[in-house]
């Protein structure tokens, strides 16, 4: 399943083409999952339509989790961007509640569509929802940028990891951004360069991002964590639109992402031993929910 070593072998093969990223991965995946093309479209397709209801649910004020740590601050978001647009604009914190409303859900242990991990399950699909919604795009844009943030997490795969046990949360929330940075990029109309570019500032922008969940639990600060992401891949995606370019290309910043997630120490892995979950608060949260 994960072809990809090289987004540059991407770029390359989809030029020689002249089709998008999208089209030669449908075609790729097809080909190697020995299924139609449709078939890769229509699994794709009940992904997407997962993270929609996920989407929808998350935003719901009643939504809690079982410790009781996180719920409702997606309605409140929602309710902001309703009445006063915020700062970044409707678009931006519409985006943010999606982003946090899913992760909720998540705590919640509701359905959701890990893309690329459970842990940032909410930065995709906030992005490609929220322009989709915004743009009046159709559903087949939205699944086509879905196929795109897939290769970019392929590569990601291939050359570093997804995990926030092995790289800290810049593997996760980094990945999740780099993919939705490209897809956004993709359903804008930009060119297969610019979705590598989206994807290298993304990623770069979040390097070294520890993973510190407080009492192991992927709630706080992993939540607000995809809202940043979230603003991070929007920002990524216009800078790479309007023709600014990475300086260190997207497969070297991936690698680098590796080679930091690798020297990070293990207290900032995934194991709740350091950062804000070793805090006077996080350890008493962590008391509260299980005890001494």
């Amino acid at each position: 399943m994960f072809l990809y070593h090289s987004f540059a072998e991407l770029i390359e093969k989809a030029n020689e083409q002249d089709i998008k990223i999208s089209e030669l991965v449908l075609a790729d995946q097809a080909e190697f999952m020995e299924i139609s093309q449709d078939e890769v479209f229509s699994r794709m397709k009940n992904s997407f339509d997962i993270m929609r209801r996920s989407a929808t649910k998350g935003l719901r004020p009643d939504i809690r989790s079982v410790s009781g740590l996180s719920g409702g601050d997606g309605h409140k978001m929602h309710q902001f961007a309703a009445a006063s647009g915020g700062i970044g604009g409707f678009f931006c914190t519409k985006a943010s509640a999606l982003a946090i409303g899913i992760q909720e859900y998540n705590a919640a242990m509701g359905k959701i569509v890990a893309a690329p991990t459970a842990g940032a399950c909410g930065i995709l699909p906030a992005g490609v929802i929220t322009y989709m919604e915004e743009k009046k795009l159709s559903e087949e844009m939205a699944v086509m940028a879905l196929i795109t943030a897939g290769a970019i997490g392929m590569v990601i795969v291939n050359r570093a990891t997804v995990s926030g046990a092995e790289g800290g949360c810049q593997a996760e929330c980094g990945s999740a951004a780099a993919m939705t940075a490209g897809a956004l990029v993709e359903m804008a109309g930009g060119t297969n360069e610019m979705i590598a570019h989206a994807a290298a500032i993304a990623l770069k922008n979040q390097l070294g991002l520890v993973c510190d969940p407080v009492a192991g639990l992927v709630e706080v600060p992993c939540i607000k964590r995809n809202a940043g992401g979230i603003m991070i891949a929007i920002g990524a995606a216009d800078m790479a639109l309007a023709g600014i370019q990475s300086v260190i290309p997207v497969d070297e910043v991936i690698t680098a992402m590796g080679d930091v997630g690798a020297s990070l120490p293990h207290t900032l892995r995934e194991t709740a031993l350091g950062g804000l979950a070793a805090t006077p608060t996080g350890m008493a949260i962590k008391e509260r929910i299980f005890g001494k």
